[in-house]
């Protein structure tokens, strides 16, 4: 059959998409990717364990599966293909996150405002308390309290001291938050 009439199945047509970069998240107009020493330190051990250890294993193993001969059906080859693509695709992104980041240690901070690298506790309307950690975008983790700097409750937040109110817009309206602590903390 010609090649003319087959149909390689998507994500596997060669290099088709290779050169995409996974989507940024949105940094305002003219603002740094600020991140805390440990979120570059992370991002820096994936990249050196992707380059090091990763590419170079699925190297071996595309390689191994290419001189076996028919390529065509050998999934050792095509699952390598595409597993190498990946791992090009995130050593990109980190490269290029790593290049623009701008480290902010939230130690040297001495301030009695909350900026980023902050660690507040605050009280929403509710009457619950919270307490997050202002960090960059690629180190969001909502479950142990690390909220981009660019976040509403974050923007809300930055500028204020110990017993401030600040209020901010919701889809559900206006909430008013109360700042009870501002610490800067070494973030792990």
């Amino acid at each position: 059959m010609s090649k003319a009439f087959t149909r390689e199945p998507e994500g596997d047509a060669g290099d088709e998409g290779e050169d995409d970069i996974p989507a940024l998240p949105p940094l305002p107009a003219g603002a740094k990717n600020y991140m805390t020493p440990a979120g570059w330190a992370r991002m820096r051990s994936e990249l050196k364990h992707l380059v090091e250890v990763d590419r170079p294993e699925v190297v071996r193993t595309v390689s191994w599966a290419a001189s076996n001969g028919d390529r065509s059906e050998n999934g050792d080859y095509l699952y390598g293909k595409r597993r190498l693509r990946e791992i090009d695709r995130r050593i990109r992104f980190l490269m290029k996150r790593l290049e623009n980041a701008e480290v902010v240690d939230p130690r040297d901070a001495e301030h009695d405002q909350v900026f980023f690298g902050a660690t507040v506790t605050y009280v929403d309307s509710k009457g619950t308390a919270h307490t997050v950690s202002i960090v960059g975008l690629d180190e969001v983790d909502p479950t142990r309290g690390r909220i981009s700097w660019i976040s509403p409750v974050a923007r809300a937040l930055i500028k204020s001291r110990e017993g401030d109110s600040v209020s901010f817009r919701t889809p559900a309206g206006v909430e008013t938050l109360d700042v009870l602590q501002v610490q800067y903390l070494t973030l792990d």
